[in-house]
C-alpha cells in the first residue's frame, strides 16, 4: 500500500510538472513579438529574397546591394554609433519559407527592420508578420497590390506598377504608334495576376485596343496555342506581365510562328537570364524599370562606380540599386528619428520627401507607397539591356 501510494504521488508530481512546462511554452509562443531596440553596437537589418531558385536573379542583387550600402555606412562611422548587420537568410521563393524566415529574422535575429522581398507574392505572406511585430518591412522590389495594406510598418522604394504602367501606354501610343496589344498573364503568380490588371486599367481612354487576353501557368513549357491565337489579332506588342523564364521561351514560340510583334513587361522581364534562355528571339524586348545606370544623375553616377569596382567591372541593376537604397533610406530615418526603435523611426521613414537615391529620386507618400522619378524603359540590344528612353513621372 505504502508503495502504490508514493508511485501515485509521483505520478501525479510527473504529469502537474509536464502541465506547467507545455503551458509555459504555449504561453511563450502565443506571445506576441515585441518590436526589438538595437542592442549592443550594432543595428541589424534583415534581408528577405531567393539567394537559390527561379527568383533568386532578384534575390542575390538585392543582398549586394544592401551589403554593399551597410559597407559605406559602417566605413563612415555607423548610424547612431552603431555598425549595421545585414541578416541573411534563403526563401528560395517559396512563400512558406518566407513567412519562416520572416519569422526568424524578427524572434531568433532580432532585426528591427526588413529588406525584401523583391517579389510582390512573399511580400503579401512576409508583412502581416512584420506588421504584427511591429518590425519595419520596405520591400525593394515588390511592385504589385495588397502590400502596405498591411499595416503602418509597411514600405517599398520601386516603381509602382499603377505609376509605370500608364506612363509606358503613353509612350508607346504616341511616341511608338502602338495601338494594339496582346495580353498574356501568368495566373499562378500575384505579381503577373496584378501587373494585367493594371495594364487593362490603365489602357482605357488612351487609344490602346486589347485584342487578346491570354493565360498561363508558371512553369508551362509550351506556348504554341496562345501565340496561335495572338498571331491571329495582329498585335503591335505583346504584354507578357510574368518573369524572365517564361517571357523567354514565350518569345521563341513566337519567331518560330513568324509574329513579328514585340515584347514588354515589368522587371519581371528584367534578368540576364532572359538573354539567356532567349537569345535572338529576346531581341527588342522591353522592360519597365525604376533604374538604369546611363544617363545617370551624380548620385547614381558614383554608385555605379563604385559597384563597378567592386565586383570587377559589373555594372548594377534595378535589384542591386533598390536594395541598396532600401538599407540607405532606413538609416537616413534612424538618423532623423534618433532612434533605431521601428516603432520610432517608422514616422521618420513615412515622411521622407526628394530623397536622392541611386535608383532616382523617391518621396513616400501618406499612404506609405513610394512615387519615384524617371522611369527607365529598357530594350534587349545586341543580346543586351539598354536604355531605350527615360520617361518623367510627375511626383505630386
Amino acid at each position: 500500500m505504502k508503495f502504490r501510494k508514493i508511485a501515485s504521488l509521483l505520478t501525479v508530481a510527473a504529469v502537474a510538472s509536464a502541465f506547467a512546462v507545455g503551458f509555459g511554452c504555449k504561453k511563450k509562443e502565443e506571445a506576441p513579438a515585441g518590436a526589438p531596440a538595437a542592442a549592443g553596437d550594432t543595428i541589424k537589418i534583415g534581408f528577405l529574397g531567393a539567394l537559390t531558385g527561379d527568383v533568386a536573379m532578384f534575390g542575390k542583387p538585392t543582398l549586394d546591394g544592401m551589403k554593399m550600402a551597410a559597407e559605406e555606412l559602417n566605413a563612415a562611422g555607423g548610424v547612431l554609433g552603431k555598425k549595421i548587420e545585414i541578416v541573411e537568410a534563403d526563401n528560395r521563393g517559396d512563400k512558406q519559407e518566407g513567412a519562416s524566415v520572416t519569422q526568424k529574422l524578427i524572434s531568433r535575429d532580432g532585426v528591427v527592420a526588413i529588406v525584401g522581398d523583391p517579389t510582390t507574392g512573399i511580400t503579401k505572406v512576409a508583412a502581416p508578420i512584420a506588421q504584427k511585430a511591429q518590425v519595419v518591412l520596405l520591400s525593394a522590389g515588390a511592385t504589385g497590390p495588397g502590400v502596405v495594406e498591411n499595416g503602418d510598418f509597411i514600405f517599398r522604394n520601386t516603381l509602382l506598377d499603377s505609376v509605370a504602367i500608364p506612363a509606358c501606354i503613353d509612350f508607346f501610343a504616341k511616341d511608338l504608334g502602338y495601338k494594339k496589344v496582346a495580353i498574356i498573364t501568368s495566373d499562378n503568380n500575384d505579381y503577373s495576376v496584378g501587373l494585367s490588371q493594371t495594364f487593362r486599367d490603365a489602357a482605357k481612354g488612351k487609344g490602346v485596343e486589347i485584342v487578346a487576353d491570354e493565360k498561363v501557368k508558371d512553369g508551362d513549357k509550351d506556348f504554341s496555342a496562345q501565340i496561335t491565337n495572338i498571331k491571329s489579332k495582329k498585335p503591335d506588342v505583346i504584354f507578357f506581365s510574368g518573369y524572365y523564364t517564361e517571357g523567354a521561351l514565350i518569345m521563341k514560340e513566337a519567331r518560330k510562328q513568324g509574329l513579328k510583334a514585340k515584347m514588354f513587361g515589368g522587371d519581371g522581364l528584367f534578368s540576364p537570364k532572359l538573354i539567356e534562355l532567349g537569345g535572338d528571339a529576346v531581341e527588342g524586348t522591353m522592360s519597365a524599370l525604376g533604374f538604369s545606370p546611363e544617363q545617370a544623375s551624380p548620385v547614381t553616377a558614383k554608385f555605379v562606380e563604385a559597384y563597378k569596382k567592386k565586383f570587377n567591372g559589373v555594372e548594377p541593376g534595378l535589384f542591386d540599386a533598390q536594395g541598396y537604397d532600401g538599407v540607405m533610406m532606413l538609416a537616413d530615418a534612424m538618423k532623423r528619428a534618433n532612434s533605431a526603435d521601428p516603432k520610432v523611426f517608422k514616422t521618420a521613414l513615412g515622411q521622407t520627401k526628394n530623397y536622392e537615391g541611386v535608383s532616382g529620386t523617391i518621396t513616400i507618400r501618406e499612404n506609405r507607397e513610394p512615387i519615384k522619378s524617371p522611369l527607365a524603359l529598357l530594350e534587349v540590344k545586341g543580346g543586351k539591356f539598354a536604355l531605350k528612353a527615360k520617361v518623367p513621372v510627375k511626383m505630386d
